[in-house]
């Protein structure tokens, strides 16, 4: 079969026979990867460099990924996978030159978050979770001497990372964090567990929050450390078996006695919740990007198979049913982008986006499991079959409500600063 394209098979009700016979009929759709199936209005607010390097990055998963998107489903992502996306420079977008980045910024990030996540939504979340939420820490915070070892081997994708930010008992309130450091000499050790996190069994390398004074507020008394996971006491209790995203490896930790070197304090000493939370804004823009992407095929199937599937002696895109729906997640995926891409150049000013990066998360991320859920009804019964990719989209859509700030929280944090803005 041609690479980007899916074998449909459906019966067609025989109109000239008996209502209890049906002709089988197959159909294969073409879905061309080389370039979106619709235009988006959304791209006049691109530069004609980003629109180049979007076509660039379909190019490369084209070839590279959309080939074996429905087999790296069954997991773990192929590790020689995020090398190659490492060495087509797609790790580093976001990253200094210094440490092998292309320093093009946020809004180029999210262009390859939407791409790989419209052909894999999981690679896609194993690749981000090792390039900004492990990687932007380091980047902003890490020193020169971090950067080259810890960072850099991470953007070229020979080295892969993790967050350690939730566990067992604390989620959103990040705050309640109970993994502890304690001083011992030149050294720190580590003791707490770390769960759903995304490459924990995969890193080589983790971010880990963690209390060193537990005498004072957690905002004061977190401290950010990065961990090679080759070190003693440092274990993975299980990978958890999860609802969606089966092709990335999300997992529960465990820090037994483990002993760090001082040297590999991330930022300074009880930076840690500052450090945590301006990694969150750049990961809340780049999982609304992904979110483009989970919906952004289940809509495209859903174009093609409307004006495919005939019913009554007619196409169903011919039924406001279906055609309304259509409608509905034009606009959400016109919507969406524009949000997502208002954040992302906020952000590569170096304006706070704290507001603005949760409404487009927490948009789209919504958007996302209605358009596929919506795809899904538009399919039929095809559509709750594995023969097209639409029950993969909106089994992995559902997670991003939930993770990386929960759509509960984030409603939260966006009233909160219309507040501050406007009293």
């Amino acid at each position: 079969m041609p690479q980007g394209t899916w074998r449909i098979k459906y019966y067609k009700k025989n109109l000239k026979n008996s209502p209890s016979r049906y002709k089988f009929k197959e159909s294969v759709f073409e879905m061309s990867r080389g370039f979106t199936m619709v235009d988006y209005l959304s791209d006049i607010f691109w530069t004609e460099d980003e629109l180049k390097f979007r076509k660039e990055v379909r190019a490369f998963c084209d070839k590279e990924i959309y080939p074996i998107a429905d087999d790296i489903d069954k997991g773990p992502y192929p590790r020689d996978l995020l090398r190659k996306i490492g060495q087509a420079g797609l790790m580093g977008v976001h990253h200094d030159k210094e440490v092998g980045g292309t320093e093009r910024g946020l809004s180029y990030e999210i262009i390859v978050a939407e791409e790989i996540s419209a052909a894999n939504g999981g690679l896609d979340m194993a690749r981000m979770a090792s390039t900004t939420l492990y990687g932007m820490p380091v980047a902003r915070f890490g020193t020169a001497e971090q950067k080259k070892k810890y960072l850099e081997p991470v953007v070229k994708g020979d080295k892969i990372g993790c967050i350690g930010i939730t566990e067992p008992d604390v989620g959103s309130d990040t705050a309640g964090m109970k993994t502890q450091a304690t001083r011992d000499g030149d050294d720190w050790v580590i003791n707490g567990e770390k769960r759903f996190i995304t490459n924990g069994s995969q890193a080589d390398f983790m971010c880990c929050f963690a209390i060193t004074n537990p005498d004072v507020k957690s905002k004061k008394g977190m401290t950010a450390f990065i961990v090679d996971t080759k070190a003693d006491g440092f274990s993975v209790v299980k990978d958890h078996d999860l609802l969606g995203m089966k092709s990335a490896r999300v997992s529960w930790l465990k820090m037994d006695d483990m002993r760090i070197s001082s040297d590999m304090i991330l930022g300074d000493l009880g930076q840690g919740f500052h450090i945590l939370m301006d990694e969150l804004d750049s990961e809340r823009t780049a999982i609304a990007a992904e979110a483009i992407g989970y919906a952004r095929t289940p809509y495209e199937v859903a174009i093609k198979y409307s004006n495919e599937r005939e019913q009554f002696g007619r196409p169903i895109r011919a039924f406001e049913g279906v055609s309304f729906k259509i409608a509905d997640m034009a606009m959400k995926l016109e919507a969406g982008r524009a949000l997502t891409l208002t954040a992302a150049r906020m952000y590569d000013k170096g304006m706070k986006i704290t507001k603005e990066a949760s409404i487009a998360k927490l948009f789209t991320t919504e958007a996302a499991i209605a358009i596929s859920n919506d795809a899904i009804q538009i399919l039929g019964g095809m559509g709750y079959t594995t023969d097209y990719p639409v029950e993969r989209f909106y089994r992995d859509a559902r997670l991003m409500t939930i993770g990386g700030g929960t759509a509960e929280i984030l409603r939260f944090l966006i009233q909160r600063e219309v507040f501050k803005e406007m009293l």
